[in-house]
């Protein structure tokens, strides 16, 4: 199986190296394994959903435009 780093990742997904650490550590990125210091990341892992946002019914997300008004 083929892995990518923290860095790898973060830039794939649009995200910090260290938001990718905390999806690791907190057990949200199937197949990820910690080699010493370093976390291995499955190159086929799919992001993990943002947990501090609320997914609407209607596909969209809970954010301050959505309530204005």
């Amino acid at each position: 199986m083929d892995y990518m780093t923290l860095k790898d990742a973060s830039e794939k997904w649009g995200v910090t190296p260290r938001r990718i650490n905390y999806y690791c550590s907190a057990g949200r990125i199937p197949g990820a394994v910690k080699m010493a210091t370093i976390w291995l990341i499955p190159k086929n892992a799919k992001k993990p959903a943002d947990g501090r946002r609320k997914i609407l019914k209607n596909g969209g997300e809970d954010n301050e435009e959505n309530n204005a008004g």
